[in-house]
């Protein structure tokens, strides 16, 4: 059974790069072409819901070459993908705040989300900007400013004001290149999601590799708090 949502933080392109003595920004170039062949796979395989850590608000802090390299990478892969977003029914959403962005940025952004909005196969979420804590601050601002009081706060009506409102959980994250941690990705939406951590660096995460990533989900009891009897 293929997980309904599945998250991935996309990590290891500049160490990818470095190990073949290439520039970080051919690393990033050849994870966008990691990050194409992902979301084919996982619109074949059925999966609903894939959402992908593009850039995080701490990512503002590296080199402004590399920032620039990033957004350009970003709307390439936006313009020449449209066509195929539309043609395998993939809506796309932005979970984060596109407002620091540049202005062709959100350009494009926002066209590509107005052209897919009627696909209905599976959403692309492309975290960019995004930060898990901001998100929750975010949240909780928003209810305060609509009036809604202490006692009307409760589990379901703040995940209502979560970028990923009215999408599932995800049922299952990976983290590329090694590295065993959230890093501020989806923190309150996380709280039951199966996590799968590969050495492998995201340029050279295939969608074989997803294979072996979604066998090892398969293999494992989602206990929700329950005993392994109650299930």
């Amino acid at each position: 059974m293929v997980p309904r949502h599945l998250a991935v933080i996309m990590d290891g392109n500049g160490r990818w790069a470095k190990a073949r003595g290439l520039s970080r920004s051919e690393g990033h170039k050849a994870g966008t072409e990691a990050a194409k062949a992902i979301v084919t796979k996982c619109r074949k395989l059925g999966i609903k819901h894939l959402t992908l850590y593009t850039f995080s608000k701490e990512n503002w802090a590296r080199p402004k070459d590399e920032i620039a390299t990033l957004f350009n990478l970003l709307t390439i892969f936006l313009k020449k993908e449209l066509s195929s977003l539309r043609e395998q029914d993939i809506r796309l959403k932005i979970l984060g705040e596109l407002s620091e962005f540049p202005f062709g940025v959100k350009q494009v952004v926002a066209h590509t989300i107005k052209k897919t909005e009627n696909c209905r196969s599976m959403t692309l979420n492309l975290a960019l900007n995004y930060s898990g804590r901001d998100e929750l601050v975010r949240a909780c601002k928003k209810m305060i400013s609509q009036g809604i009081s202490e006692n009307e706060i409760n589990e379901e009506n703040l995940s209502d004001y979560l970028y990923t409102a009215g999408q599932p959980d995800p049922d299952l994250i990976i983290r590329t290149s090694g590295e065993q941690r959230l890093s501020n990705y989806l923190l309150y939406q996380a709280a039951y999601s199966e996590l799968y951590f590969t050495d492998v660096f995201w340029p050279d995460f295939t969608p074989e590799e997803l294979d072996k990533a979604l066998a090892d989900y398969a293999g494992r009891q989602r206990r929700f708090g329950k005993t392994g009897d109650q299930i």
